[in-house]
């Protein structure tokens, strides 16, 4: 099987590239990446010489650069990661490339896909898209799409543009909705990494508003295995949740992550809340339990400790991400926000 994974060198993609080479011996992967910010080929350097695995650098809005990859291999399955995902980033640094990635991205690949007749499109979106609960509750795979910030606009969209593409065209392709990842290699601007590196550097952990924001959080692992589940043996458009079933205030996620460091809480300061920032998301999984049988396996302590140890470990890989580009951007986020 060759399956071909947008946005491979980041957080959620390298890890499932890992995952997919780990547990199956005859697949063969191809990562098509544009090596933006967040995607770093550090995450892969244990594959650089397996043949299995290749590397190719190029960006999904562009034909030019697709359509010679599409032309070279015989794709069984596009599995869709690539994505602009960083909330704050959609609100403060501009939204154009949420557009160009997240939307124009997408109907690039459905559009090769049917050209070069693909036999089926994994498409990797959010829980975000569903926007915010109210205290009781769960997001179901039928809830309404109700995105709240320019990030999860652009998550829709593609969303309805691979549901527009399976009725109108007959495509095969199958979406995820997941919570929030954490684990190996995500990239430290992200809430758990974020208040890792600044812990362990005894910087301030930034906040925003009260804290008591929830939201349901899955191990990396979990949403690997869980997203080989649906691109395998999902249903033909259909949507499956994928959630760690962990639902949890952020500032009670940051006070676990101080304890595991032995690091004290005065370091915590709330700074001011983002822009729609939705109070609440919790992820319903029954569809895929019942109809694929998939289950998270790391609870949020097991998963929480696994993610620090690593952290821990892999100092310098973070540490050389903190300069330059990131430092100015985590700059421009929190220095006047409080």
């Amino acid at each position: 099987m060759q399956i071909l994974v947008t946005g491979g060198a980041g957080f959620i993609g390298s890890n499932f590239i890992h995952y997919l080479l780990r547990t199956y011996p005859d697949v063969q992967v191809v990562n098509f990446d544009l090596l933006t910010y967040a995607g770093n080929l550090e995450n892969l350097r244990a594959l650089e010489k397996d043949a299995r695995y290749r590397f190719m650098k190029g960006d999904i809005a562009e034909p030019a650069d697709l359509e010679p990859v599409f032309a070279a291999n015989k794709f069984d399955i596009i599995a869709h990661f690539a994505a602009e995902s960083h909330v704050d980033r959609s609100l403060h640094m501009g939204v154009e490339a949420f557009i160009r990635t997240n939307i124009l991205g997408t109907q690039r690949l459905l559009d090769l896909c049917r050209a070069h007749k693909t036999p089926r499109f994994m498409h990797v979106s959010t829980d975000e898209v569903y926007g915010s609960l109210g205290r009781q509750g769960q997001f179901t795979e039928n809830s309404p799409i109700q995105p709240n910030n320019p990030y999860a606009a652009t998550k829709a969209a593609a969303d309805f543009l691979v549901r527009a593409a399976v009725n109108s065209h007959k495509l095969d392709a199958v979406i995820t909705r997941c919570s929030n990842n954490y684990g190996p290699y995500q990239f430290p601007e992200k809430l758990i990494p974020l208040m890792i590196a600044n812990a362990l550097e005894d910087k301030p952990l930034p906040v925003y508003g009260d804290g008591l924001q929830v939201r349901d959080w899955i191990f990396v692992e979990d949403h690997c295995r869980g997203v080989d589940r649906v691109m395998r043996q999902g249903k033909t458009g259909e949507v499956y949740n994928l959630g760690g079933l962990h639902d949890v205030p952020n500032l009670e996620v940051v006070q676990q992550i101080l304890a595991l460091l032995d690091k004290p809480a005065s370091l915590i300061k709330h700074v001011p809340d983002r822009p729609g920032h939705d109070r609440r998301y919790a992820m319903s999984t029954d569809k895929a339990r019942a109809e694929l049988g998939w289950a998270p396996q790391y609870d949020f302590r097991a998963g929480l400790q696994r993610t620090v140890e690593w952290y821990l470990a892999n100092r310098g890989w973070w540490e050389r991400i903190r300069s330059g580009a990131y430092r100015e951007y985590y700059d421009k986020i929190y220095r006047n926000r409080g």
